[in-house]
């Protein structure tokens, strides 16, 4: 079942995840119009502990560009079913990614998707494109953890290795406070004052999470899908040098690297949202032309 939210245009429905488990998913249309056809669809994967709901500076500026906005609450996280913060293997997370993008394709049939992630969401997409990279069009990766220092702390990484067998589903607090996140306050604040944030994530998320980084590591030379890489220089959740290394690691011709000079964890929640959006609208415009390489 669908529904529209005529306040701000949103289509709210739910698809079938990994084990039948009931994922949240909200479609914003181009121009607020449900029956234009886009340019391109924009899927967006989130980050861990909060929800598809936080990318108000992407849902106000790509349907006005002619562009499907798409995004769905993974598993665990806002409104959709599962315990907070918690997998019982990667695999979940790209069934889960496979059923949203069919979601997609069968309420936008034809049209280019360009797949977006963002720190957890970018990881997620990275991974799955080195085994379904078919039917899109591109991808674009923020934040990527491929050097975490936020969340990553050694206390934190051993304490998770210990228990991921023994007690998989203990969680603990990921320790992210707004101020790491954005510069804008009213950012900050709408972040710590959101109930759709859980702050946490268990002992075999945190196990699954360090093996995927590891593997995804060793088989950039894999990726040749075109890529736009964002990151914040002055990340102090996931170091910017992660992003170098994709960058020089994925085999792609068709690859542009995006470094915002003092720019924190989340660049479309940050001051420099606005130009972060028209970035991104401008990279998909290129591969939109009949010559895009």
């Amino acid at each position: 079942m669908t529904t529209v939210d005529t306040r701000n245009s949103v289509e709210t429905s739910r698809f079938e995840g990994a084990g039948g488990l009931s994922l949240v998913t909200k479609c914003w249309p181009p121009h607020g119009h449900s029956d234009e056809t886009p340019r391109a669809v924009v899927a967006l994967v989130h980050g861990i502990s909060e929800h598809s709901g936080r990318y108000t500076a992407l849902v106000e500026h790509f349907p006005t560009a002619g562009f499907a906005l798409c995004a769905f609450d993974l598993r665990g996280h806002g409104q959709s079913e599962g315990r907070r913060g918690h997998i019982d293997e990667w695999q979940q997370y790209t069934d889960d990614v496979l059923a949203f993008l069919e979601h997609v394709r069968a309420r936008y049939p034809g049209v280019p998707i360009f797949i977006y992630g963002h720190s957890l969401g970018a990881l997620i997409v990275t991974q799955f494109v080195l085994t379904h990279p078919e039917g899109l069009s591109g991808m674009i990766v923020s934040g990527i953890p491929l050097r975490p220092t936020g969340v990553a702390k050694k206390p934190l990484v051993m304490l998770a290795k210990s228990l991921s067998r023994a007690w998989p589903t203990f969680s603990v607090s990921l320790g992210l406070d707004g101020s790491r996140l954005s510069r804008d306050p009213e950012m900050i604040r709408a972040y710590e004052q959101d109930k759709l944030v859980h702050h946490t994530a268990t002992a075999r998320w945190g196990t699954e999470t360090l093996a995927t980084i590891a593997s995804v590591r060793t088989r950039l030379g894999e990726i040749d899908l075109p890529i736009l890489i964002l990151h914040g220089e002055a990340d102090r959740v996931n170091s910017v040098e992660g992003s170098r290394d994709l960058f020089s690691g994925v085999s792609s011709q068709d690859k542009e690297l995006h470094v915002y000079p003092g720019g924190t964890h989340e660049p479309h929640n940050d001051t420099i949202r606005d130009q972060v959006a028209h970035e991104v609208e401008e990279w998909i415009d290129k591969h939109l032309e009949p010559n895009a390489s």
